[in-house]
């Protein structure tokens, strides 16, 4: 197993010295945002962890070696580079095996962080369910990831081109905590509230690091989701936004895109109809998830000395 995995030297320093550990996802970099947004914003979520007591572990998979951490030229490569593979949970042997470029989703994120002992991991949206699934049975792989990987996503609920209801109804389902921070709703990714109510509201992030200590001390196998709504100052107005995702998805159904692509289709046809506002927004919440993540992984980190 070892033999797969790297650490930057500033992970490794970490795990030595006892320090909080934040995982952060590098899909967004290579799929989610265009250069150079993505790589600025990438080295700033990195910053904003060590401004909060914490240490950013980028993954991502480079020359046969699931990287935990990246240097600098290696960040700009996956921003970068043309045909970096989208890596979920069923790609993972293949890119390794091929030492094909990989830029990890949320699943493979999870996997890579509880192969290397990292427990919190800061993200933009998960995904879920996609609109039509009834007839397409079109379901990220993050869901299934969710309920049998230990690791704790901060992210600002699910992106909202999926269908929320059932995205939240598979992780009941799936016995996953869904955690509102300072939130009774989940939150819609570019909008604060999305009109479904969560079971479990949670106002102190001490809290929320106490809850995943007694999660995984319980053996209860599954991720935890905390749901954190994008700052109500950068958030977008439902009616404007929502729209223009209706009108992206039924442009996606004509194309005939589907499965990993029709999330960056999406994404990107949004920044486009958006005026690049929904990039701004986007940039903004995950700065934020760094944030607040950092603070529990911090408060978790200490609860274990």
């Amino acid at each position: 197993m070892e033999n797969y995995i790297q650490f930057s030297k500033e992970v490794e320093q970490a795990k030595e010295e006892g320090k909080a550990i934040v995982a952060l996802e590098s899909t967004i970099i290579s799929h989610g945002m265009p250069y150079p947004q993505n790589v600025e914003m990438a080295q700033k979520v990195e910053q904003i962890v060590r401004d909060n007591g914490g240490v950013p572990a980028t993954i991502a998979i480079i020359d046969g070696k699931i990287k935990i951490g990246l240097s600098e030229d290696e960040l700009q490569l996956l921003a970068s580079a043309e045909n970096v593979a989208k890596v979920s949970r069923r790609d993972i042997a293949e890119i390794l095996a091929t030492k094909k470029i990989g830029a990890t989703t949320v699943a493979s994120t999870m996997i890579c962080a509880q192969l290397a002992d990292i427990k919190f991991f800061v993200t933009g949206g998960i995904g879920g369910v996609h609109k039509g699934a009834e007839h397409t049975m079109d379901i990220s792989a993050d869901l299934d990831e969710l309920s049998k990987t230990k690791v704790a996503v901060i992210c600002a609920g699910a992106k909202s081109i999926l269908d929320l209801d059932k995205t939240l109804e598979y992780l009941e389902t799936k016995g996953v905590p869904v955690v509102g921070y300072q939130t009774d709703e989940l939150p819609a990714f570019f909008t604060r509230e999305s009109g479904l109510k969560l079971n479990t509201r949670i106002d102190e992030v001490s809290t929320i690091a106490k809850l995943a200590e007694v999660q995984w001390d319980l053996g209860l196998e599954t991720g935890i989701v905390v749901a954190n709504p994008v700052p109500e100052e950068d958030q977008l107005e439902p009616s404007f936004i929502n729209g223009i995702i209706d009108k992206a998805v039924v442009k996606a159904e004509e194309e005939g895109i589907h499965g990993k692509d029709s999330t960056p289709f999406l994404l990107g046809e949004i920044v486009k109809q958006s005026g690049g506002k929904s990039l701004e927004t986007n940039i903004k919440l995950v700065e934020h998830n760094a944030k607040i993540g950092t603070q529990i992984a911090v408060e978790y980190t200490n609860l274990q000395k």
